[in-house]
């Protein structure tokens, strides 16, 4: 995403931390790892992770000892808020995408993890894990999104903000043990709103119009009270606890500048990594157990 959102009142310094900085470039060098796939030897083992969002469904695959081996995506609308409104269409993509990296790596898929936005539990929490089961896979995690990110980020003592297509979750680490989680409906479908009616496009006009570097100006003035508002939700959940960093992650966090409105609602260093939409599902990854042992 290339949408354009920019304060001068607090600088968001991403090169003031050295545990930020290789953060970073961990994080740049594992998703340039992913698209140079080759061939793995035949039976080993590989980690799946499977994220599905309301914008989009992303499997990532990790070797045992978390090598970035391969990655599918697909833009799809298989979920709404954070919850699968499209079963049989899910199990249809996640399937489809699973097949082509077992076919680009050579080797058998059968072990994967899911993720869940923060809260969501029962029904809910299960279709996730049923959409992955009936794509023939084993699922042996299941964990909320913020957290998985955190498998990736390493937040000792902060807070992992996820921000998807439907939601916006965020998850509380002190001492790296999650202390507070919590999730609510506002995400990137509620920017195109917006842009539906500002402009008069349809949602998949709104989509394109929304990273189109031509039209930057005109949605950071559009969007920009719906970034006020998820920092706000962010603020709201934090009351008075005291936090030392924030870190984004999921696809909306891509927006240019918003880690910046981010720090000018919430007073803290605010750091958005590059590759945002791929944090969490390299870390649902991480977290898959493969043949009952545990995770990683």
């Amino acid at each position: 995403m290339r949408a354009v959102m920019s304060s001068n009142s607090l600088a968001v310094n991403l090169h003031s931390s050295p545990l930020a900085n290789e953060t970073i470039r961990r994080l740049d060098r594992t998703v340039a790892a992913l698209h140079r796939t080759k061939k793995i030897a035949l039976g080993t083992p590989v980690k799946l992770g499977v994220d599905l969002g309301t914008a989009s469904v992303i499997l990532v695959a990790l070797t045992a000892d978390n090598r970035p081996v391969a990655c599918e995506m697909q833009e799809c609308q298989i979920a709404r808020d954070g919850l699968v409104v499209d079963y049989f269409g899910a199990i249809q993509i996640v399937k489809r995408l699973a097949d082509k990296i077992r076919k680009r790596l050579g080797t058998p898929v059968e072990f994967a993890a899911i993720a869940v936005p923060p809260g969501t539990s029962g029904g809910n929490s299960s279709t996730h894990r049923h959409v992955a089961e009936a794509a023939g896979l084993e699922v042996t995690a299941v964990l909320d999104e913020p957290t998985a990110a955190n498998a990736v980020l390493g937040v000792v003592n902060g807070v992992v903000v996820d921000i998807g297509g439907g939601t916006t979750g965020l998850t509380v680490f002190e001492d790296s043990q999650v202390v507070y989680t919590a999730d609510e409906a506002t995400g990137g479908t509620h920017m195109n709103l917006v842009l539906m009616g500002r402009f008069a496009l349809t949602f998949e006009e709104a989509e394109r119009f929304k990273v189109d570097p031509a039209h930057r100006d005109e949605v950071k003035q559009a969007v920009r009270p719906v970034a006020e508002k998820m920092a706000t939700i962010v603020a709201n959940h934090l009351g008075n606890r005291s936090v030392g960093e924030v870190w984004l992650a999921g696809g909306t966090a891509g927006l240019d500048g918003i880690e910046a409105v981010f720090a000018d609602r919430l007073g803290v260093p605010v750091h958005k990594p590059p590759h945002p939409m791929m944090v969490t599902p390299l870390g649902i990854a991480m977290n898959v157990a493969i043949d009952g042992g545990k995770s990683c």
